[in-house]
């Protein structure tokens, strides 16, 4: 079964990572793009852990997981290798209302993380739902040479219109012109580029 594709605002949500090895650093690193309300708990750390938790002013409780742990949390990262562990998690987490995403365990997963590309504003991501990680990994990097670099300047200027211009039909149609006059100018800059 494929996943849904959904964009989650994390505003006044709390996250979880229980564990403090390489896997777990690269979830928070993944997190970190978009909330810096994060918790980790973990016994140990790795010392890339260790170092992101403190130059970000991260929450760390050195133990390890105890119920009841994710009481407020709206979404628990699992990052162990304890199969055991990451089932009491997930099956706790159904009493909490909180998604859960147990590392390399689909069956004690609500989500997946995809390759994504971040530009300012803009955010693609890219699942091949567990089928192929290695080619969603590679069409993202296919994606992310393909996007203009000027991106983020051009999704603040369109932000910027959509705040004062009036709603109604004539703004829906010029942003949408001026969305479209963007990407046909700048892909074909980007083609003429490689020639």
């Amino acid at each position: 079964m494929s996943y849904f594709p959904a964009f989650l605002k994390f505003d006044n949500k709390k996250i979880l990572i229980v564990g403090g090895g390489h896997i777990a650093y690269e979830k928070l690193d993944h997190l970190l793009d978009f909330t810096h309300d994060i918790t980790v708990i973990a016994p140990e750390l790795s010392e890339e852990m260790h170092d992101r938790i403190a130059k970000e002013g991260l929450c760390l409780i050195k133990r390890r997981y105890s119920k009841g742990d994710i009481a407020e949390m709206a979404v628990v990262v699992v990052a162990v290798d304890d199969i055991l562990l990451q089932e009491e998690i997930f099956k706790e987490s159904k009493h909490y209302h909180c998604l859960c995403n147990a590392v390399d365990s689909v069956d004690y997963c609500d989500f997946i993380f995809p390759s994504y590309i971040k530009k300012g504003d803009l955010t693609v991501a890219v699942s091949t739902s567990g089928a192929s990680p290695a080619l969603a990994k590679h069409l993202r990097r296919f994606l992310e040479n393909t996007i203009p670099s000027g991106i983020s300047a051009f999704l603040d200027e369109m932000k910027q219109l959509r705040r004062t211009l009036p709603k109604g039909k004539e703004r829906m149609k010029m942003l949408d012109a001026k969305a479209q006059e963007y990407i046909k100018t700048e892909f074909k800059a980007g083609v003429d580029n490689e020639r």
